[in-house]
């Protein structure tokens, strides 16, 4: 139990998963979150533990602040404080803004941001106290350029670039890191919903002439709360390809 712990929102799969594993491998004891695949959640536990290191998955809304205070509270009986946070948790939808619902709308800001600000307000204190800590925000290009059809998800992804930016500025006295990863397009389930011809003419697209893959996001994600990058702070790092 002296190992650092890292904690990864919406873990059960795709990029967060990848990021869960990845710390597993550094020999982080590791928490997995998601709201709802406590089966996938699971599955994911048992490949991380088999890299000999301790795994808490917790079934947790981190929307909800009243979800994320009693998840803190089972971290702090299992493994005490929080050394990095990755916020990875994330929805997305594609529509016109003329279409997109009230309720929609809320979801997509609730989930993508206001779950920031719960898991933020958890794990800065231990952080302060500790006098270090990490925080890596997981984001998207179109939170830099905005994109057509997804106005709410562009919306609240600008708005963790800019969480992200006023919050690293704020805790850089305390010794505490936070960075973000603007991800372009990635081999994840959250595109499922692209045809193939669709996934073609994004890929023309790209300089590198292909997606991006959930490994190299977590790698990416590692070097930022890693030592190596100890002066690297509120920043917004464009993983996508040369797309933008």
């Amino acid at each position: 139990m002296n190992k650092k712990t890292v904690l990864v929102t919406g873990s059960s799969r795709g990029i967060g998963k990848s990021i869960a594993l990845k710390y597993a491998k550094e020999g982080f004891n590791v928490v997995i979150n998601c709201s709802s695949s406590f089966n996938e959640l699971l599955e994911t536990k048992d490949i991380i533990e088999s890299y000999g290191v301790s795994c808490l998955p917790i079934l947790a809304d981190v929307s909800d602040k009243n979800s994320v205070k009693n998840m803190f509270e089972e971290i702090k009986v299992v493994f005490g404080n929080i050394d990095i946070v990755i916020n990875n948790a994330g929805i997305s939808i594609i529509k016109l803004f003329t279409d997109t619902t009230e309720d929609e709308w809320d979801k997509i800001i609730n989930t993508n941001l206001k779950s920031l600000y719960n898991v933020c307000q958890e794990s800065v204190p231990y952080m302060i106290k500790n006098q270090h800590g990490n925080i890596v925000n997981i984001t998207s290009m179109w939170g830099i350029t905005g994109s057509s059809c997804e106005v709410a998800y562009s919306a609240s992804k600008g708005a963790v670039n800019a969480f992200t930016k006023a919050l690293a500025k704020e805790l850089a006295p305390s010794h505490i890191r936070v960075n973000a990863i603007a991800c372009g397009l990635i081999d994840t389930h959250m595109n499922s919903c692209l045809s193939k011809e669709d996934l073609d003419t994004i890929i023309e697209e790209i300089p590198a002439n292909r997606i991006g893959k959930p490994s190299e996001v977590a790698n990416l994600c590692y070097y930022l709360s890693s030592k190596e990058s100890s002066y690297l702070t509120g920043q917004i790092i464009t993983l996508d390809g040369g797309l933008i």
